[in-house]
């Protein structure tokens, strides 16, 4: 079977792309993910906030008479933060020849446009804008909290010149309209839907604050599944499905869906990087039984355009007369 796919104009062995996380943080896991058949990685986020916040604590640890040398104290937490970055960079594209896609989480177009130029010239093949946007500031409108996308791929594209993908919010009033509209300015080469969010609990016994669900199941999937399908058809743009791929199935799913490749994270760090190889053999035996010998002999026949029950993907209610369901 032939599973390689074009995404962000690169060359793709099969449609499985390591996520941003830890699994992607070092030259040595990378080297493992290649050789248990990734078609591209995703590097571990560099954070916005992140750097500002080691800058800043940089700053309150070292208070000095003169203020060059604060200067330097806050630079050099930045440049130290970066440059073990550039480095994973540099370093994994010696190491393997899978494509290396780096990552920023941002909250804005400000400061870390600085090093964007930097990634691209250490080498990336294209950079993954991983746009935190969480509408909870009550003074801000829907529009207000939207143009945030705009501002960022405006700005990253007079930076860098390599292939940019916006990894999406699921929040807002018209999601379909916003990634048509951002799709329309030709600035970014592909979306990723969605963005994993933090999620928050609370300990009733401590009354602390933690974190719950860390990692996605293959029940998560409805969600990208639904908006892959309902998208892939109106834009032009390459689409990667992320959020609970687990399953050789989960990826036929939102190949069938319309996207262009997927993105897998926490079925690695709960089954082992070897399991990819186990997804991998999944697909090809069932493209072979279906008689499929390539990815786009499938890619979108069940999207919302081509399904004979596509109602069933803008269903929110649960109705046994819509598709059969119970």
């Amino acid at each position: 079977m032939d599973l390689s796919v074009n995404y962000l104009g690169l060359k793709l062995k099969n449609p499985i792309i390591v996520g941003s996380s830890g699994l992607t943080n070092s030259v040595e896991k990378i080297k493992d993910l290649e050789k248990n058949g990734a078609g591209a990685v995703v590097l571990k986020s560099l954070f916005e906030e992140q750097i500002n916040y080691e800058s800043n604590t940089a700053e309150a640890q070292n208070q000095f008479d003169y203020p060059e040398a604060l200067d330097y104290i806050k630079v050099y937490a930045k440049e130290n933060s970066i440059g073990d970055y550039l480095t994973l960079i540099t370093e994994s594209k010696k190491a393997v020849t899978i494509p290396i896609i780096a990552s920023v989480n941002c909250i804005s177009n400000g400061e870390w446009m600085s090093f964007a130029k930097r990634i691209e010239i250490a080498g990336a093949d294209a950079l993954e804008l991983n746009i935190s946007l969480l509408p909870s500031d009550v003074s801000k409108t829907s529009a207000e909290n939207e143009k945030v996308y705009f501002d960022i791929i405006e700005k990253i594209n007079t930076v860098v010149d390599i292939p940019v993908a916006l990894k999406m919010s699921h929040y807002s009033a018209g999601l379909t309209n916003l990634i048509q509209k951002l799709s329309w300015t030709k600035k970014a080469n592909a979306f990723v839907l969605f963005n994993r969010y933090y999620n928050p609990d609370i300990d009733i016994d401590t009354l602390k604050i933690t974190s719950s669900g860390v990692f996605s199941r293959s029940e998560d999937i409805a969600a990208s599944l639904r908006w892959v399908a309902l998208l892939s058809g109106k834009i032009e743009t390459d689409i990667a499905a992320s959020t609970g791929i687990h399953t050789g199935a989960d990826v036929i799913k939102q190949i069938l869906a319309g996207a262009t490749v997927t993105q897998i994270v926490s079925s690695l760090y709960k089954n082992g990087t070897s399991h990819l190889q186990t997804i991998l053999k999944d697909i090809e035996e069932w493209m072979n039984k279906n008689n499929y010998s390539t990815l786009e002999d499938f890619r979108g026949k069940v999207n919302y355009e081509n399904s004979k029950n596509s109602v069933a993907f803008e269903r929110i209610q649960f109705m046994k007369y819509f598709g059969g369901i119970e």
